[in-house]
């Protein structure tokens, strides 16, 4: 395969026909989660390009009705539930199983908390257990109820029910069915891996193993993997001196479509930053917090796909109630006849992004 061909099969598998909110969620696997919101939040501009007529807040207004789980995996995200199976049993970090034998007692009372009432909003366990307060691993106060609900959700005792003004509220955790073993679970978690971001370089997909830290069994990824290959699960293939992975099932699942679309700083397209600089030739960097001075893309620059090629940028902004979307460029513009066919399609998208955040009027392009 060349490299021109990975770059046509990476975008074409990305981006297949858009369906329902679950069937997406199936399709990717797992659905990487972030709280900023410039313009929405990095799940919402994910789906609005796989789920038919999707909405920004649509995930969070449906989440306590559809079969989908928040948790951890190499970071913050959902999953289908069907996969809850490869995250349990599973170790707790040092500083979360520290935190939970410092408070073993808290431990006990928020678990008795649960006998009685159905849902925990951590206000209101904090009002009733108490707990003080306690700085958290991210710089900011936190107390220690709402640490323990969270250490617990880690431990697989609690789950997301829903949230509240953006605030987890927690429920006892569903009843799971058997164990797997230490080896189906790392095989499930390769293939989720490799169906989420393929093709992977075989370096991203070690390093990707590796910040899942402790999460994951403790088996050898590497020799997983070659042994996935063997069995045929897996094609691995040197393409432009790095070595790719992707299912040996599909070849060209879908043709690669006209028109411009601009992505979540996290879509699984774009979250490799290796693999985005071989494919596009250009470093895509995440400045959300780099400091302003040197900010070169912008506070949450939206990668611009224009076919197979992620030409540039966007930075969308709401000003007035309308929506604004300033563009860059990582290379000369098109010209001629590709420069209007490339402006009408970026308008497009624009209609698509103002319809998506439910805003007025018609998107300012700059």
């Amino acid at each position: 395969m060349t490299l021109d061909e990975l770059r046509r099969y990476a975008v074409a598998r990305a981006f297949a026909e858009p369906t329902d909110l679950v069937t997406a969620i199936q399709r990717l696997g797992y659905l990487q989660a972030d709280p900023i919101r410039a313009p929405a939040r990095a799940q919402d501009l994910i789906l609005r390009h796989r789920v038919e007529n999707y909405r920004a807040d649509d995930l969070e207004k449906r989440f306590p009705d559809l079969p989908v789980v928040e948790d951890m995996l190499h970071n913050y995200g959902f999953f289908p539930d069907e996969h809850r199976a490869l995250l349990y049993p599973r170790m707790m970090s040092a500083r979360w199983r520290d935190f939970i034998d410092e408070h073993a007692a808290l431990r006990r009372k928020v678990l008795r908390h649960f006998i009685e009432y159905e849902e925990a909003h951590p206000r209101d366990v904090e009002r009733r257990l108490g707990g003080g307060a306690r700085i958290n691993g991210w710089g900011g106060a936190s107390t220690a109820t709402t640490l323990m609900l969270e250490a617990l959700h880690r431990e697989g005792r609690l789950r997301v029910a829903r949230r509240d003004a953006g605030i987890r509220v927690y429920a006892p955790a569903h009843a799971r069915g058997p164990a797997l073993s230490q080896l189906a679970r790392a095989d499930g978690i390769i293939r989720l891996i490799v169906n989420l971001y393929a093709p992977i370089s075989q370096r991203s997909l070690m390093r990707t193993f590796y910040m899942m830290g402790v999460y994951k069994p403790d088996v050898d990824y590497l020799k997983r993997v070659e042994l996935m290959v063997k069995r045929g699960e897996f094609r691995r293939e040197m393409v432009d001196a790095v070595m790719y992975v992707w299912p040996a099932n599909e070849t060209n699942p879908h043709a690669v479509t006209d028109g411009v679309r601009l992505l979540a700083p996290f879509d699984p397209l774009v979250w490799d930053r290796a693999r985005f600089e071989h494919l596009w030739g250009w470093a895509y960097r995440f400045e959300a917090y780099t400091p302003l001075a040197k900010r070169k893309l912008g506070y949450y620059a939206l990668p611009m796909l224009c076919r197979d090629r992620i030409v540039g940028w966007a930075n969308a902004s709401i000003e007035d109630g309308r929506l604004k979307i300033q563009t860059g460029h990582a290379a000369a513009k098109p010209r001629g006849p590709g420069l209007a066919a490339f402006n009408s399609s970026l308008k497009d998208e624009a209609e698509r992004v103002r319809l998506f955040l439910g805003l007025p009027g018609r998107a300012r392009l700059y």
